[in-house]
């Protein structure tokens, strides 16, 4: 069993930045721990095995899928579709539980991923160009105790059109197996010129929109060095705007969700949203990787700009479900996707009765062996 008090400890520093401990009496926070089954032993001595290679860990799971279509399918009937009021295509899923972005930053063997019980997936996250990312090295490390992972890989990825050109070959297949492909998008970190900024992220959203059924806009990556983009609120706008008139013109409307950051405070995500809702964007994925630079907690410098990069993992998961209340409460008519420590079903189930229309996951899957089947049977046996 892992050390809870000490898992206590980071929950605290986090909620405490957070701003959002007080959302209603009604509502009741359990952070659910589960058990380590022999097989999640197993798991952590390949970690230990492994402790000097965390990348070759983190490119290991593609592996994990492609080896799993060798079992048996295992089906049970979590199948939900998402809607959306201004006619964007629906989401359908076999499963409320998708693979977060940066897992699978390239597109590669995205249908095998159903094996492992996710109902969905995201891409990415792409940029318009080719970046190799971070050049520090490691760029990932794991906090055994609290079950998190930091990194700072910088957005590393094959550039948009390489990874929408294999979700275009994919991604008929991917439907068969009842998942819904969306890519994650950003801007070029690097590119300082204004127009030249909104030219690129615009440019990157267009090839991506053409061939996923969503597309997710990542506006709070804290891995580059570079100004996030849900703390300058008037350039968001402008790529919202941008991104709404390109949809206007198009035949078939497919659904957008900004990711923001978990550390905006109450009154940042407010204005956020109030921003967001008039420009068409149909919903909010809360969050991505926590900044490690606002946290009371030691961590190995991970890039140049002295920081650890973002944290995700087990510890989120109180501001996670705060936050996915309060966003639901102000904003009904938004799609909340929750995203952040999210290792139970009935974690899950909690997010979902709370307004969440699905989840992310995928930090689970280096300290859960089969973590996503778990969680739905989880899931499954509590709804």
């Amino acid at each position: 069993m892992v050390d809870s008090s000490h898992t206590a400890f980071a929950i605290k520093e986090i909620s405490k930045n957070s701003q959002f401990q007080q959302v209603s009496q009604n509502q009741i926070f359990r952070n659910y721990e589960y058990n380590l089954d022999f097989d999640d032993k197993v798991l952590g001595f390949i970690r230990w095995i492994f402790k000097n290679n965390a990348e070759f860990r983190h490119s290991c799971l593609r592996w994990v899928a492609v080896l799993s279509q060798l079992l048996p399918d295992e089906c049970l009937p979590l199948k939900r579709t998402i809607t959306f009021s201004d006619g964007s295509k629906a989401l359908n899923l076999s499963s409320p539980i998708i693979l977060a972005a940066g897992a699978n930053k390239n597109a590669k063997s995205i249908s095998a991923y159903s094996n492992l019980g996710f109902g969905g997936i995201t891409v990415g996250t792409a940029t318009r160009n080719f970046r190799s990312g971070n050049p520090h090295r490691p760029r990932v490390g794991l906090d055994e105790f609290n079950r998190l992972i930091y990194n700072s890989m910088g957005l590393n990825n094959d550039g948009i059109s390489s990874v929408a050109e294999r979700v275009k070959k994919q991604i008929e297949k991917s439907h068969n197996r009842g998942m819904a492909v969306g890519i994650s998008v950003a801007e070029t970190p690097t590119v300082t010129d204004e127009a030249s900024r909104l030219q690129d992220i615009l440019e990157t959203f267009t090839i991506g929109y053409g061939v996923a059924d969503y597309i997710e806009v990542n506006v709070s990556c804290p891995n580059t060095g570079e100004e996030r983009l849900d703390l300058d609120t008037k350039f968001m706008k402008s790529v919202f705007e941008g991104i709404d008139n390109f949809r206007k013109t198009e035949s078939q409307r497919k659904s957008v969700y900004a990711k923001l950051s978990p550390d905006l405070t109450e009154k940042q995500l407010c204005s956020i949203l109030d921003l967001l809702a008039p420009l068409g964007v149909n919903g909010v994925i809360l969050g991505n990787t926590y900044p490690s630079e606002h946290l009371f907690y030691d961590l190995p410098i991970l890039n140049a700009k002295g920081t650890s990069g973002g944290i995700s993992g087990r510890p989120l998961y109180e501001n996670t479900f705060r936050k996915t209340i309060f966003a639901k409460k102000h904003f009904p008519s938004l799609s909340v996707v929750a995203c952040g420590g999210i290792d139970h079903g009935l974690k899950v189930r909690d997010l979902l009765n709370e307004g969440a229309d699905f989840v992310q996951a995928y930090s689970v899957s280096a300290f859960r062996w089969n973590a996503i089947k778990k969680m739905n049977r989880e899931f499954f046996g509590a709804v």
